[in-house]
């Protein structure tokens, strides 16, 4: 019986193959758009490579689809796409892939491909380990512990203010009254007083919520108390003498020194009678009361200064230098709709809401809603440039940006990342400089018309003007970018002929590349059509070639009624319409024997037999991206199966090898088995789509099948393999 982690389950006793069963775990610190996108490509994807997955979303308003302690049991690996603290205890024993969670969104398939070989999790909560690590990745790229520390306390911050600011907000804009000094008050005895009481004390636990959950992230639950504690210590100038406190920098400083505090005393050996009690009483007050006296003496007045200067120069920037730091920020917020940058000018203006200074807020809220709204409106101008599909997504990006979600773009960013970043952002640009010169402010950690209807917005107008013209900016940048582009495409077409031409798709979405490359024409997937066999068959004294294919309009077949010689090609030779895997492996890259003795000989052996035909342009490139891939885990599936594979232009259009080892090739599998059943997939890297990884989910899925592989390690022949082979549906 195969245990959870290892290799891919093989078919039962009644011949019936087991589908692969995979979990995962999506978060992002907001847990709006990015925790459900990620949800959905991870599940579109495993539809489509034929792999059972259920995954859990941990977004704004909590888990859903939790996975049960029986989902756990039964499962084959997990992936986990999160930018903020995730649990990994109760994946213990299992094959845990850890990434950022725009690596879901972007690249499910290869996710799905490395959990298969990704190190098994040893326990314990290692998301949040001090190393940034986690359990380890096979591939793609996790966030350091930094940033989701960061962006954990940030996920818990948001909904305090928010509710603070829109309360706040209301109150002032329904029950406050023009002072002759200027502003708006509310009667202190009045209804509105109490609403605008309550919005405050939202704004008053941001801060050490932001501390306490940066902490909780590093430290686990004994490090959320001197988190929150000291968060409200570096908000209480008073306690140090500063009239405005340190702010949420000192929230930001508190809470990663309360983790990493935590973590230190952690490590202390105590008798074990006293371990019991370190969690709960020990390690809180220790830590606590080492932090909140090391603030108030020591670092606290020198933050608060730092903050209070900072908050000054932003309170007097006007004019140009309003418009630099517009600009900038709305540079900051377009150029990744979400990631990093994105959350670092966001976090920043978000932060400067409870000092009074909500300009800084205002210039990146109206920066957030110009990416999908400029994407949106791109598909309504200019139809033809796009398909159907992108022409639906444009509509649900439109909506998306009413409602200040800049996740809405991805899809266009991720399928023409270089027309539509650079629009993008110099739409943000427009929209950010525009609210700063315009002094337009926002109340709430948030952007889009949303919050101008709601009333959170200072200087509505402007506000709205600032969006609608970078709106367009990025729409008419969008669409120039895109139509040179499409112009382009299309000479080069006249050049390489008809199979060349492009169109372009979103990812996820018929195939589309997911990495600016551009999806062929309908079954090219990068590859000429399939050859007839008089194209295909070769003899033995000339080999053909690129350089030396005769050109067929020269050469036509011979007619039907002409006699066959001895020397004439077999139906096996030709992938007619019983080819393999698409016309990919024919007769002549079949090898009944393979000499090589170990992994790279063999590799080299492999890329030399795809080298027979016309596809390879340079074997050794092949064979150094084989083995790259090789380093990042083993392609050995154990059952005496390995498919080597390499995404590489040293191939010009997808091509398949197949070979066997009688005495065994060692190659890593988890099963000890030596690989007797050799497959090489090579693609180019201009080929539409993960078409590797469809070809590897092809093969995987039938040579689980005990039947097949016996037909397979007995056919006498090419012919005989390739008769076999033809069954991979």
């Amino acid at each position: 019986m195969t245990s959870p982690a290892g290799p891919p389950p093989t078919g039962g006793g009644d011949g019936e193959q087991q589908r692969l069963k995979l979990l995962a775990v999506t978060a992002c610190p907001t847990g709006i758009a990015h925790t459900y996108m990620a949800a959905e490509k991870l599940s579109q994807a495993a539809e489509r490579l034929g792999v059972d997955m259920k995954v859990e979303t941990q977004g704004s308003i909590g888990a859903e689809n939790i996975l049960t302690d029986n989902d756990v049991r039964t499962a084959d690996g997990v992936i986990i796409a999160a930018d903020k603290d995730v649990d990994l205890s109760r994946f213990a024993g299992k094959r845990v892939v850890t990434v950022g969670v725009a690596e879901g969104i972007h690249h499910p398939e290869r996710l799905i491909e490395e959990v298969r070989t990704a190190p098994v999790h040893s326990g314990g909560a290692a998301a949040a380990a001090p190393n940034g690590t986690g359990s380890g990745s096979a591939g793609g790229r996790e966030r350091s512990v930094t940033y989701k520390a960061l962006m954990n306390g940030v996920s818990y911050m948001i909904p305090f203010v928010v509710v603070g600011g829109l309360l706040i907000a209301i109150s002032l804009s329904l029950g406050g009254h023009t002072d002759p000094s200027g502003g708006l008050v509310i009667p202190k005895d009045s209804f509105w007083m109490d609403v605008n009481n309550v919005g405050v004390i939202g704004f008053t636990l941001m801060v050490p919520i932001l501390s306490g959950y940066i902490a909780y992230a590093i430290g686990d639950r004994p490090a959320l108390v001197p988190g929150m504690i000291g968060g409200w210590i570096a908000n209480t100038g008073s306690l140090y003498d500063s009239e405005a406190g340190a702010g949420f920098i000192g929230a930001i400083v508190t809470g990663f020194l309360a983790g990493y505090l935590v973590l230190w005393i952690k490590r202390v050996k105590v008798p074990k009678f006293v371990q019991p009690i370190m969690p709960i009483i020990v390690i809180p007050i220790v830590a606590t009361t080492a932090l909140g006296l090391f603030f108030i003496y020591v670092i606290g007045q020198p933050i608060s200064w730092v903050f209070e200067q900072l908050t000054d120069w932003l309170s007097g920037m006007t004019g140009s230098s309003a418009i630099l730091l517009g600009a900038i920020l709305g540079l900051m917020i377009a150029f990744d709709m979400g990631g990093p940058v994105n959350k670092t000018a966001f976090l920043f203006g978000a932060g400067l809401i409870a000092t009074g200074n909500q300009a800084v807020m205002g210039m990146c809220a109206a920066a957030i809603p110009v990416m999908p709204l400029g994407q949106g409106l791109a598909t309504l101008i200019r139809r033809r440039l796009y398909t159907e599909q992108e022409r639906e997504t444009g509509l649900a990006s439109l909506f998306m940006g009413l409602f200040g979600i800049s996740e809405g773009a991805i899809p266009f960013a991720a399928a023409r990342p270089a027309q539509v970043i650079p629009a993008n952002m110099l739409g943000g640009a427009v929209a950010g400089a525009i609210a700063g010169v315009a002094g337009v402010e926002d109340a709430v950690p948030h952007g889009g018309p949303i919050v101008a209807v709601l009333g959170a917005v200072g200087g509505v107008p402007m506000f709205f003007v600032a969006v609608a013209i970078g709106t367009a900016v990025t729409a008419l940048t969008t669409v120039a970018l895109v139509n040179v582009s499409e112009r382009r495409l299309r000479a080069q077409s006249l050049v390489d002929g008809p199979s060349s031409k492009s169109e372009p798709a979103l990812v996820g979405v018929g195939g589309g590349a997911g990495d600016g490359t551009t999806a062929t024409g309908a079954g090219a997937l990068g590859r000429p059509s399939a050859p007839t066999a008089t194209q295909t068959s070769t003899s033995t004294s000339t080999p053909t070639s690129s350089a030396s294919a005769p050109d067929p309009a020269a050469s036509p077949a011979p007619p039907a009624d002409a006699p066959a010689s001895a020397d004439a090609p077999t139906s096996a030779d030709a992938p007619t319409s019983g080819e393999v895997l698409s016309g990919y492996l024919t007769r002549r890259t079949v090898k009944v024997r393979l000499v090589a003795e170990d992994k790279e000989a063999a590799i080299r052996e492999m890329a030399g037999l795809l080298a027979t035909t016309a596809e390879v342009r340079d074997v050794e490139e092949l064979v150094r991206t084989a083995l790259r891939r090789e380093a990042l885990g083993t392609t050995g599936l154990g059952e005496e199966i390995a498919i080597p594979h390499a995404k590489t232009d040293a191939v010009t259009a997808p091509v398949v090898g197949f070979a066997r080892s009688a005495e065994g090739v060692e190659w890593g599998a988890l099963d000890g088995t030596k690989a007797k059943l050799i497959f090489m997939i090579a693609v180019p890297e201009s080929a539409a789509g993960d078409e590797h990884l469809r070809i590897l989910a092809l093969l995987s899925r039938k040579l689980m099948d005990t039947g097949f592989r016996e037909r397979l390690m007995s056919a006498p022949d090419e012919a005989a393999i390739l008769g076999v082979l033809r069954e991979i549906q």
